[in-house]
């Protein structure tokens, strides 16, 4: 069995194209079919369910990509590994990333590619469902998400930070004269705030709950910088994490007030998958998180904010 008829079948699944697979592979279409085709002769199985396009993979096809995808974990790990002995860490890094989560990122990229200059990163902005799922089908080496809120599976957990939040309000407007604010007001107020699909906002939605409240915002996007854009441009206010304060501050004309710390806040980590090969880059990673004081970083930014 031929690591590359493993490379096509991962691609298959991925594009769900023939076409897209063979290009990804850099084979022609009729080559990836004709390995495929010798995949299953010498496994003795269907594995791929024909018809006038790619129509999904059988159950035992489903088996083998599952197999398969570790495999090629595994030699891509070897492969890091063997290259750190000759050469030092090299390779690229595969993290995806919660948008609340992108801001701080670079406290743990910055020291680790300092520490190895011949690693590269890919930084993806993914929800916490796409984490895991990628996380499990091996297409990204580590994750940063909550980490114990919604299920994430079968992954190993290193706790980062615990989030807080703050209400992000203009600075001359209704709420001027404030020192402070409690969830339900803050559910009251002209508001922009990711969209539900978002566990962010789940999560807000749980909080306000909490306070017998219910948020319903004028605008609602998927996107960190929209937010800060809307807040400025049509005088709203919003919910943000603390952590948004690393890349973004508090821009001018706003200000920020605290909110009360929620009886069971949420902490974001890191993530890694629960079975197979762990990754070189991915225990650096691990390595450079337990040597920064996420705490200690994120609370001065909080100290340093205009009283």
């Amino acid at each position: 069995m031929l690591l590359r008829q493993m490379e096509y079948l991962v691609a298959l699944a991925r594009e769900g194209h023939f076409g897209r697979a063979a290009e990804a592979c850099h084979v022609s279409q009729p080559g990836l079919s004709a390995g495929i085709r010798k995949l299953e002769a010498e496994l003795g199985v269907q594995i791929v369910q024909r018809g006038q396009r790619f129509e999904g993979l059988t159950p035992e096809g489903e088996e083998i990509l599952r197999w398969g995808q570790r495999v090629l974990a595994e030699r891509a790990s070897l492969g890091q590994t063997l290259s750190s002995m000759r050469e030092g860490a090299s390779g690229v890094l595969r993290i995806g990333a919660i948008p609340t989560a992108m801001s701080v990122s670079p406290l743990l990229i910055a020291p680790l590619a300092e520490l190895h200059p011949l690693v590269t990163f890919s930084l993806e902005s993914l929800s916490s469902r796409e984490i895991a799922s990628r996380l499990n089908d091996f297409d990204i080496d580590v994750g940063m998400t909550y980490v114990d809120g919604e299920p994430l599976g079968r992954v190993r957990v290193v706790p980062l930070y615990r989030e807080t939040y703050l209400f992000l309000t203009p600075a001359e407007g209704e709420y001027a004269d404030r020192k402070s604010i409690t969830w339900a007001q803050a559910a009251a107020a002209r508001l922009c705030l990711l969209a539900p699909v978002m566990q962010n906002r789940r999560i807000l939605d749980g909080y306000f709950a909490e306070a017998d409240a219910e948020a319903k915002p004028i605008v609602e996007t998927d996107n960190i910088s929209a937010v800060y854009a809307h807040v400025a441009a049509m005088r709203l206010s919003s919910v943000i994490p603390h952590t948004w304060l690393h890349s973004f501050n508090v821009p001018e004309g706003t200000r920020v007030l605290p909110l009360p710390q929620p009886k069971r806040p949420l902490h974001v980590g890191l993530v890694l998958a629960g079975s197979g090969p762990e990754p070189l880059l991915a225990r650096a990673l691990v390595k450079t998180a337990r040597q920064v004081d996420f705490a200690r970083v994120l609370e001065d930014l909080k100290k340093s904010l205009p009283s």
